[in-house]
């Protein structure tokens, strides 16, 4: 067989490279160390990079003058992002330590998925304080007091984000779901990249207790320390929503059985607040819209079950005194 032209070869060769290139623009990302994949925003000089052994590592401090923040360098649509955090010992009144990502743009419509660290004073835990945004709506407050102490070592937090749901996750227990009910009616972020951020700033005028627990400046610089972080992320090409037609078991598509058995444990020992519950603030009129259907039923259902239950004593009582009556 003759040789093939060399300008055939290369045509085919260059053709190739084009189709590898337009499949890396759209298959999933893993992406690990900190130092290259986040840049500082604010207080940089109260931050530093360091080897916590194996680990790449950045401590954030705050004192009385200011905070500081990272972001990562790249924005994502649809991401699993893990990071160890180890939270600030002693007196941690009025801080707050974050990871989350958001949206950038108008600010009204924007989207985040936020987790956030309530100090607090010495012996009393923290609060895990959560929150999505889609379209500029939020309000969707949960709030956990976790199982271990969050000062003593570090421990993985996750953000799960894909189109079908929206999962938090700690040392790989399921604490929230938030599925896309867009169908609905209900905003889900479906359609603006993301940035991550963490950050550790003063909020003494309502952090802990309410805001009746005011920082104690004397203990600072108080300082967290962030490591191994890692993200699975896609970069779309044009015109491509989810990167790959089968995603990896790592998306979380679906909830299994143990991740069912998580969510349930972690709401009976370990949440503390959370916005579907809260009669005060909502009624049937107020109710936001992925919770009318669950909330609110499971509402009139407990409501029903202590009418019916009510009725079955009124109807025990009347047998009883059936006897005396006639």
């Amino acid at each position: 067989m003759a040789p093939m032209p060399l300008a055939s070869s290369s045509s085919k060769l260059c053709s190739l490279l084009i189709l590898c290139l337009a499949f890396l623009a759209a298959v999933d990302r893993s992406t690990a160390g900190i130092f290259d994949e986040i840049e500082l925003i604010w207080g940089a000089s109260r931050t530093y990079f360091f080897m916590d052994g194996d680990s790449e590592a950045l401590a954030l401090s705050l004192d009385q003058s200011q905070g500081s923040c990272f972001r990562s360098r790249e924005k994502y649509l649809y991401v699993q992002i893990d990071v160890e955090i180890k939270l600030i010992e002693g007196d941690s009144a009025g801080t707050v330590c974050t990871i989350y990502t958001i949206s950038e743009g108008p600010w009204e419509i924007h989207d985040e998925i936020d987790l956030e660290f309530l100090g607090n004073v010495t012996g009393e835990p923290y609060t895990l304080h959560t929150n999505i945004f889609a379209n500029g709506v939020g309000g969707r407050e949960q709030q956990f007091r976790l199982w271990f102490d969050p000062t003593a070592d570090y421990h993985t937090y996750s953000i799960v984000w894909n189109p079908k749901r929206i999962l938090i996750l700690v040392d790989g227990k399921a604490i929230r779901d938030f599925k896309n009910n867009e169908d609905q009616g209900v905003p889900f972020p479906t359609w603006q990249s993301m940035r991550t951020f963490g950050s550790l700033w003063s909020a003494e005028d309502w952090a802990t207790q309410g805001g009746r627990v005011k920082t104690d400046w004397k203990q600072a610089p108080f300082v967290t320390y962030y490591r191994n972080y890692n993200v699975t992320w896609c970069r779309p090409s044009p015109g491509v929503a989810w990167c790959g037609d089968e995603p990896k078991d790592s998306t979380r598509f679906d909830l299994d059985a143990n991740t069912l058995s998580d969510l349930q444990w972690v709401r009976s020992n370990s949440m503390i607040y959370n916005y579907c519950d809260d009669s005060v603030r909502f009624n049937a009129t107020t109710l936001p819209k992925e919770l009318s259907l669950t909330c609110y039923l499971s509402r009139l259902l407990m409501c029903f079950c202590t009418v019916s239950f009510s009725l079955s004593l009124f109807n025990k009582q009347t047998i009883l005194m059936w006897p005396t009556l006639k």
